[in-house]
């Protein structure tokens, strides 16, 4: 004996239909995740904008008795009575040490987390992570100690074989001096943005579609070409991303540069001659004997440097928002 269904009468034309899914009541917690998010967002956002507020308040008394210009003097006598000083041997310094720091740390730094990623065999890449993870932890003024009594004495050879082939252009001479010049501070710079950029850039590497890179493998690329094909394109904003956290280190760096440096008033066309000056390297210097003048006037500097760092974290932005198929 069969047993038979019968199916529901359909609802009347005209009529209602299925009652529509009850929205599910937001829990108190997701309330309170959101407004602390939100908080923490607004509060951010205040935090910047008092630093800015008071920054440039105490930058315009700075100016308004500055005898010089301020973008253009080559000197600081902020303690003078009236005050001459100006910015543009620090921010040449600062952009070239930052620029020579990039140049040398970022390709370095994509190596080997494409290494740490893809090539190293597990335990060979734990081994690599840790080292670098343990790098990014030692404290700048032990870089600078490093650098002083290691590095400076030691780079003498290779600033002397730049000479030999390079010197021509102007921007490679070296006159013998002690190698206390924007091109040490740019490898030391290097050196201590590398393991930021490298392990930011090794976590984005990891997070690549693993469907992409086996596709590519099962239409016959080589490994090289996996990488370039499926990993660069789809880390290619985090690398940007990370390469902005180095140079943020690298524009705002103070005690490695100042043990390393020496101070000059100055702007060379040769990055191996000694001399020049960076934004942080002059406020460690020089604020603990300046006046009220004085303060202002470093305050001033920093204005500058606060300004750079937005704009260069601004461009960072733009290009990775033209880069969104690979975000």
């Amino acid at each position: 004996m069969s047993a038979t269904t019968t199916d529901p009468a359909p609802a009347p034309a005209g009529g209602p239909g299925p009652e529509p899914a009850r929205r599910s009541a937001v829990r108190p917690g997701d309330r309170i995740f959101s407004g602390l998010s939100k908080g923490a967002g607004i509060t951010l956002l205040v935090i910047m904008a008092a630093i800015a507020v008071f920054l440039t308040i105490r930058a315009v008394v700075a100016i308004r008795a500055n005898e010089g210009n301020f973008l253009t003097t080559f000197e600081w006598n902020a303690n003078a009575d009236p005050p001459v000083f100006g910015i543009a041997v620090l921010l040449f310094g600062t952009v070239v040490s930052s620029v020579i720091a990039m140049v040398l740390a970022v390709p370095v730094a994509v190596g080997i987390a494409l290494f740490i990623s893809h090539y190293a065999p597990r335990r060979i890449a734990g081994t690599v992570g840790y080292v670098v993870d343990l790098l990014a932890a030692v404290p700048s003024i032990i870089y600078g100690l490093w650098g002083a009594l290691f590095l400076v004495p030691h780079i003498t050879g290779l600033y002397e074989w730049l000479d030999d082939f390079l010197g021509w252009t102007g921007v490679f001479s070296y006159d013998g001096s002690p190698a206390r010049s924007l091109m040490t501070v740019g490898i030391l710079l290097a050196i201590m943005i590398l393991p930021i950029i490298t392990s930011v850039t090794r976590e984005i590497f990891k997070q690549t579609p693993k469907a992409n890179e086996e596709a590519a493998l099962a239409l016959g690329a080589t490994r090289w070409e996996v990488v370039r094909m499926t990993v660069l394109p789809f880390g290619r904003s985090g690398i940007i991303s990370a390469s902005m956290l180095g140079l943020g280190r690298a524009l705002g760096e103070t005690m490695a540069v100042a043990t390393v440096l020496s101070p000059a008033f100055l702007i060379n066309i040769s990055v191996l001659e000694s001399g020049g000056g960076t934004f942080a390297q002059n406020i460690a210097s020089q604020f603990k004997e300046a006046g009220a003048m004085g303060r202002d006037a470093l305050i001033a500097s920093g204005l500058v440097l606060f300004l750079l760092t937005l704009l260069v974290n601004g461009a960072a932005r733009l290009i990775i928002a033209r880069r969104k198929d690979f975000v």
